[in-house]
Protein backbone atom coordinates (compact mmCIF):
# COMPACT_ATOMS: atom_id res chain seq x y z
CA UNK A 1 0.00 0.00 0.00
CA UNK A 2 1.06 3.65 -0.73
CA UNK A 3 2.49 5.57 1.87
CA UNK A 4 1.85 9.18 2.38
CA UNK A 5 3.79 11.46 0.38
CA UNK A 6 4.53 15.09 1.10
CA UNK A 7 2.55 17.89 -0.48
CA UNK A 8 4.63 19.64 -3.69
CA UNK A 9 3.10 22.00 -6.02
CA UNK A 10 1.40 21.12 -9.09
CA UNK A 11 0.33 17.55 -8.14
CA UNK A 12 -2.41 15.71 -9.10
CA UNK A 13 -3.62 12.25 -7.37
CA UNK A 14 -5.79 9.57 -8.32
CA UNK A 15 -6.53 6.79 -5.64
CA UNK A 16 -9.34 3.72 -6.41
CA UNK A 17 -10.61 0.77 -5.33
CA UNK A 18 -13.20 -0.40 -3.77
CA UNK A 19 -11.47 -0.62 -0.09
CA UNK A 20 -12.78 2.56 1.15
CA UNK A 21 -11.28 2.41 4.63
CA UNK A 22 -7.38 2.39 2.82
CA UNK A 23 -8.94 5.30 0.37
CA UNK A 24 -9.86 7.55 3.32
CA UNK A 25 -7.15 6.95 5.46
CA UNK A 26 -4.88 8.24 2.39
CA UNK A 27 -7.10 11.08 1.77
CA UNK A 28 -6.36 12.03 5.75
CA UNK A 29 -2.84 11.71 5.54
CA UNK A 30 -3.11 13.78 2.51
CA UNK A 31 -4.73 16.82 4.72
CA UNK A 32 -2.60 16.14 7.01
CA UNK A 33 0.28 16.63 4.49
CA UNK A 34 -1.16 19.82 3.73
CA UNK A 35 -1.72 21.48 6.93
CA UNK A 36 -5.12 23.02 5.99
CA UNK A 37 -8.94 22.88 4.84
CA UNK A 38 -9.63 20.95 1.91
CA UNK A 39 -12.02 21.47 -0.84
CA UNK A 40 -14.29 18.52 -1.05
CA UNK A 41 -16.37 18.37 -4.82
CA UNK A 42 -18.87 15.81 -5.85
CA UNK A 43 -17.53 14.85 -9.43
CA UNK A 44 -21.18 13.12 -10.23
CA UNK A 45 -23.06 16.94 -9.77
CA UNK A 46 -20.17 18.77 -11.09
CA UNK A 47 -21.18 21.38 -14.18
CA UNK A 48 -18.53 21.66 -17.26
CA UNK A 49 -18.66 25.89 -16.49
CA UNK A 50 -17.68 25.06 -13.44
CA UNK A 51 -14.60 23.43 -14.04
CA UNK A 52 -12.15 26.37 -14.59
CA UNK A 53 -13.10 27.50 -10.95
CA UNK A 54 -12.08 24.27 -9.58
CA UNK A 55 -9.11 23.31 -11.27
CA UNK A 56 -7.42 26.60 -12.38
CA UNK A 57 -9.29 29.78 -9.63
CA UNK A 58 -7.46 30.93 -7.11
CA UNK A 59 -8.13 31.12 -3.16
CA UNK A 60 -8.86 34.83 -1.71
CA UNK A 61 -7.80 33.11 1.95
CA UNK A 62 -4.84 30.54 0.93
CA UNK A 63 -2.02 30.29 -1.21
CA UNK A 64 -2.68 26.62 -2.16
CA UNK A 65 -5.62 24.63 -2.59
CA UNK A 66 -6.31 20.73 -1.44
CA UNK A 67 -9.34 19.55 -4.45
CA UNK A 68 -10.50 16.66 -3.26
CA UNK A 69 -12.65 15.44 -6.49
CA UNK A 70 -14.65 12.37 -6.11
CA UNK A 71 -16.62 9.97 -8.17
CA UNK A 72 -15.70 12.47 -11.95
CA UNK A 73 -16.11 8.96 -14.03
CA UNK A 74 -19.63 8.35 -13.25
CA UNK A 75 -20.06 12.28 -14.93
CA UNK A 76 -19.77 11.31 -18.17
CA UNK A 77 -19.53 14.61 -20.00
CA UNK A 78 -16.78 15.66 -17.43
CA UNK A 79 -14.90 12.08 -17.70
CA UNK A 80 -14.48 12.90 -21.07
CA UNK A 81 -13.19 16.23 -21.27
CA UNK A 82 -10.47 15.45 -18.54
CA UNK A 83 -7.70 14.74 -20.70
CA UNK A 84 -7.26 18.52 -22.19
CA UNK A 85 -8.69 19.63 -18.32
CA UNK A 86 -5.06 17.82 -16.81
CA UNK A 87 -2.45 19.79 -17.98
CA UNK A 88 -4.83 23.16 -16.69
CA UNK A 89 -4.79 22.19 -13.12
CA UNK A 90 -3.42 25.64 -11.48
CA UNK A 91 0.24 25.28 -9.74
CA UNK A 92 -0.96 26.05 -6.61
CA UNK A 93 -3.59 22.95 -6.54
CA UNK A 94 -3.34 19.68 -5.36
CA UNK A 95 -6.27 17.91 -7.09
CA UNK A 96 -7.21 14.30 -5.58
CA UNK A 97 -9.06 12.31 -7.61
CA UNK A 98 -11.18 9.43 -5.76
CA UNK A 99 -12.98 7.11 -7.58
CA UNK A 100 -14.06 3.37 -6.86
CA UNK A 101 -14.17 2.51 -10.40
CA UNK A 102 -11.95 3.58 -13.24
CA UNK A 103 -12.37 2.11 -16.44
CA UNK A 104 -8.84 1.54 -18.05
CA UNK A 105 -10.17 1.35 -21.17
CA UNK A 106 -10.89 4.86 -21.66
CA UNK A 107 -8.74 7.59 -22.75
CA UNK A 108 -9.21 9.80 -19.62
CA UNK A 109 -7.85 7.13 -18.05
CA UNK A 110 -4.76 6.38 -20.16
CA UNK A 111 -4.32 10.38 -19.78
CA UNK A 112 -4.33 9.96 -15.85
CA UNK A 113 -1.88 7.10 -16.16
CA UNK A 114 0.40 9.69 -17.86
CA UNK A 115 -0.10 12.27 -15.58
CA UNK A 116 0.09 10.57 -12.02
CA UNK A 117 0.51 7.26 -10.52
CA UNK A 118 -2.62 5.54 -9.79
CA UNK A 119 -2.48 4.32 -6.21
CA UNK A 120 -5.25 1.19 -6.01
CA UNK A 121 -6.46 0.09 -2.92
CA UNK A 122 -8.33 -3.42 -3.18
CA UNK A 123 -10.48 -4.88 -0.33
CA UNK A 124 -8.51 -7.51 1.71
CA UNK A 125 -9.87 -11.31 0.89
CA UNK A 126 -8.87 -14.26 3.21
CA UNK A 127 -5.71 -14.28 1.41
CA UNK A 128 -4.76 -11.23 3.06
CA UNK A 129 -5.22 -12.60 6.59
CA UNK A 130 -1.33 -12.15 7.47
CA UNK A 131 -2.03 -8.69 5.98
CA UNK A 132 -4.49 -8.12 8.14
CA UNK A 133 -3.26 -9.62 11.21
CA UNK A 134 -0.34 -7.05 10.95
CA UNK A 135 -2.21 -4.69 10.27
CA UNK A 136 -4.65 -4.88 13.10
CA UNK A 137 -1.69 -4.82 15.85
CA UNK A 138 0.11 -1.41 14.34
CA UNK A 139 -3.25 0.03 14.42
CA UNK A 140 -3.94 -0.84 17.90
CA UNK A 141 -0.85 0.17 18.72
CA UNK A 142 -1.69 3.62 17.34
CA UNK A 143 -4.17 3.85 19.41
CA UNK A 144 -2.55 3.00 22.94
CA UNK A 145 -4.04 -0.57 22.80
CA UNK A 146 -1.81 -3.70 23.61
CA UNK A 147 -3.20 -6.11 20.85
CA UNK A 148 -0.24 -9.17 20.36
CA UNK A 149 0.01 -11.02 17.52
CA UNK A 150 -1.58 -14.08 18.95
CA UNK A 151 -5.19 -11.73 19.44
CA UNK A 152 -5.07 -9.75 16.18
CA UNK A 153 -5.01 -13.44 14.69
CA UNK A 154 -8.18 -14.42 17.04
CA UNK A 155 -9.67 -10.65 16.13
CA UNK A 156 -8.99 -11.17 12.18
CA UNK A 157 -10.49 -15.43 12.32
CA UNK A 158 -13.34 -13.62 14.24
CA UNK A 159 -14.59 -10.96 12.17
CA UNK A 160 -12.70 -11.64 8.98
CA UNK A 161 -10.09 -9.26 6.73
CA UNK A 162 -12.74 -6.31 6.29
CA UNK A 163 -10.85 -3.20 7.59
CA UNK A 164 -13.25 -1.20 8.18
CA UNK A 165 -15.16 -3.76 10.42
CA UNK A 166 -11.57 -4.60 12.11
CA UNK A 167 -11.16 -0.90 13.01
CA UNK A 168 -13.92 -0.76 14.47
CA UNK A 169 -13.47 -3.93 16.92
CA UNK A 170 -10.50 -2.59 17.50
CA UNK A 171 -11.75 1.04 19.23
CA UNK A 172 -13.80 -0.86 21.38
CA UNK A 173 -10.67 -3.08 22.31
CA UNK A 174 -8.59 0.30 22.67
CA UNK A 175 -10.99 1.27 25.82
CA UNK A 176 -9.67 -1.54 28.16
CA UNK A 177 -6.72 -2.37 29.90
CA UNK A 178 -6.07 -5.49 28.41
CA UNK A 179 -6.92 -7.58 25.50
CA UNK A 180 -6.75 -11.05 24.94
CA UNK A 181 -8.30 -13.83 22.85
CA UNK A 182 -11.58 -14.67 25.56
CA UNK A 183 -11.91 -10.85 25.83
CA UNK A 184 -12.12 -10.80 22.23
CA UNK A 185 -15.24 -13.34 22.11
CA UNK A 186 -16.88 -11.53 24.97
CA UNK A 187 -16.62 -7.86 23.60
CA UNK A 188 -16.93 -8.28 19.54
CA UNK A 189 -19.83 -9.75 18.12
CA UNK A 190 -18.59 -12.89 15.50
CA UNK A 191 -19.39 -12.17 11.89
CA UNK A 192 -21.90 -15.02 10.64
CA UNK A 193 -18.77 -16.63 9.15
CA UNK A 194 -17.69 -17.49 12.71
CA UNK A 195 -20.98 -18.56 13.50
CA UNK A 196 -21.46 -20.72 10.81
CA UNK A 197 -17.39 -22.18 11.46
CA UNK A 198 -18.95 -22.59 15.01
CA UNK A 199 -21.82 -24.53 14.31
CA UNK A 200 -20.48 -26.85 11.66
CA UNK A 201 -17.21 -27.60 14.24
CA UNK A 202 -19.78 -28.88 16.56
CA UNK A 203 -21.59 -30.98 13.83
CA UNK A 204 -18.48 -32.26 12.87
CA UNK A 205 -17.43 -33.55 16.54
CA UNK A 206 -21.28 -35.63 16.86
CA UNK A 207 -22.43 -32.95 19.22
CA UNK A 208 -25.98 -32.75 18.25
CA UNK A 209 -27.50 -31.00 21.24
CA UNK A 210 -25.55 -27.77 21.03
CA UNK A 211 -26.04 -27.91 17.13
CA UNK A 212 -29.93 -27.39 18.08
CA UNK A 213 -29.18 -25.22 20.77
CA UNK A 214 -27.22 -22.94 18.67
CA UNK A 215 -29.75 -23.26 15.96
CA UNK A 216 -32.33 -21.94 18.24
CA UNK A 217 -30.25 -18.49 18.25
CA UNK A 218 -28.92 -18.18 15.06
CA UNK A 219 -32.89 -18.48 13.39
CA UNK A 220 -33.51 -15.17 14.88
CA UNK A 221 -30.85 -13.19 13.79
CA UNK A 222 -29.28 -14.50 10.49
CA UNK A 223 -31.25 -15.08 6.98
CA UNK A 224 -31.46 -19.35 6.31
CA UNK A 225 -30.43 -18.68 2.79
CA UNK A 226 -27.04 -17.04 3.19
CA UNK A 227 -26.32 -19.01 6.42
CA UNK A 228 -26.60 -22.30 4.37
CA UNK A 229 -24.66 -20.73 1.38
CA UNK A 230 -21.54 -20.20 3.49
CA UNK A 231 -22.03 -23.15 5.74
CA UNK A 232 -21.83 -25.08 2.70
CA UNK A 233 -18.59 -22.96 1.77
CA UNK A 234 -17.40 -24.71 4.78
CA UNK A 235 -18.24 -28.01 3.68
CA UNK A 236 -16.47 -27.33 0.79
CA UNK A 237 -13.55 -26.10 2.40
CA UNK A 238 -13.33 -29.41 4.29
CA UNK A 239 -13.27 -31.06 1.15
CA UNK A 240 -10.84 -29.26 -0.20
CA UNK A 241 -7.96 -29.92 3.14
CA UNK A 242 -9.36 -33.32 2.86
CA UNK A 243 -8.43 -34.03 -0.85
CA UNK A 244 -5.07 -31.42 -0.39
CA UNK A 245 -3.36 -34.41 2.17
CA UNK A 246 -0.16 -32.95 2.90
CA UNK A 247 -0.08 -30.17 0.83
CA UNK A 248 -0.96 -27.09 2.31
CA UNK A 249 -4.40 -25.52 0.22
CA UNK A 250 -5.25 -22.31 2.24
CA UNK A 251 -3.28 -20.52 0.04
CA UNK A 252 -4.75 -22.26 -3.28
CA UNK A 253 -8.28 -21.94 -2.06
CA UNK A 254 -8.29 -18.17 0.17
CA UNK A 255 -9.00 -20.81 3.37
CA UNK A 256 -7.74 -18.64 6.73
CA UNK A 257 -4.58 -20.51 7.96
CA UNK A 258 -6.16 -20.68 11.49
CA UNK A 259 -9.24 -22.22 9.66
CA UNK A 260 -7.26 -24.52 7.40
CA UNK A 261 -5.53 -26.41 10.80
CA UNK A 262 -8.44 -26.45 12.45
CA UNK A 263 -10.18 -28.84 9.57
CA UNK A 264 -6.89 -30.31 9.29
CA UNK A 265 -7.60 -31.89 12.83
CA UNK A 266 -10.91 -32.58 11.91
CA UNK A 267 -10.15 -34.71 8.20
CA UNK A 268 -7.46 -36.86 10.80
CA UNK A 269 -9.72 -37.47 13.68
CA UNK A 270 -12.61 -38.43 10.61
CA UNK A 271 -10.73 -39.78 8.01
CA UNK A 272 -11.53 -38.75 4.37
CA UNK A 273 -14.07 -41.19 3.60
CA UNK A 274 -16.64 -39.61 6.55
CA UNK A 275 -14.90 -36.38 5.04
CA UNK A 276 -16.68 -37.06 1.32
CA UNK A 277 -19.79 -38.74 2.61
CA UNK A 278 -20.08 -35.24 4.88
CA UNK A 279 -19.81 -33.08 1.65
CA UNK A 280 -22.58 -35.35 0.51
CA UNK A 281 -24.62 -34.93 2.54
CA UNK A 282 -24.68 -30.84 2.05
CA UNK A 283 -24.75 -31.57 -1.58
CA UNK A 284 -28.10 -33.35 -0.73
CA UNK A 285 -29.22 -30.61 1.16
CA UNK A 286 -28.45 -28.12 -1.59
CA UNK A 287 -30.77 -29.95 -4.28
CA UNK A 288 -33.50 -29.85 -1.60
CA UNK A 289 -32.72 -26.08 -0.60
CA UNK A 290 -33.04 -25.05 -4.67
CA UNK A 291 -36.44 -27.29 -4.96
CA UNK A 292 -37.99 -25.82 -1.60
CA UNK A 293 -38.41 -29.36 -0.41
CA UNK A 294 -39.03 -28.19 3.40
CA UNK A 295 -38.15 -25.09 5.15
CA UNK A 296 -34.82 -23.94 4.63
CA UNK A 297 -34.23 -23.90 8.51
CA UNK A 298 -35.31 -27.33 8.91
CA UNK A 299 -33.04 -28.38 6.12
CA UNK A 300 -30.09 -26.83 7.78
CA UNK A 301 -30.64 -28.38 11.14
CA UNK A 302 -31.23 -31.78 9.26
CA UNK A 303 -27.92 -31.56 7.67
CA UNK A 304 -26.24 -30.98 10.35
CA UNK A 305 -27.87 -33.08 12.58
CA UNK A 306 -27.06 -36.01 9.65
CA UNK A 307 -23.24 -34.86 9.54
CA UNK A 308 -22.97 -34.81 13.13
CA UNK A 309 -24.62 -38.22 13.23
CA UNK A 310 -22.10 -39.65 10.74
CA UNK A 311 -19.28 -38.32 12.43
CA UNK A 312 -19.73 -39.85 15.54
CA UNK A 313 -19.78 -43.18 14.20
Amino acid sequence: MPGAIGYTEDMITALTGDNSFAIRERVLAIIAEFGGEPERIDGAALELRQLPDVLMGSSLFAEKRLVILSDLSSNKQLWEKLPEWLPRVSDDIHLVLVDEKLDKRTLSYKALAKATSIETYAEWTPRDTSLAEAWAVNYAQERGAALDRASARHLVSRVGAHQWTLAQAIEKLSVLDTISPAIIDEVIEATPSENVFAVFEMALEGRSRDVVAMLKTLTLQQDPYMFFALLSSQALQLAAVAAAGEQQPAKDFGIHPFVASKLTRHVRQLGKRTIFSIVQLFANADADMKVSKAEPWILIEQVLLRTAATADK
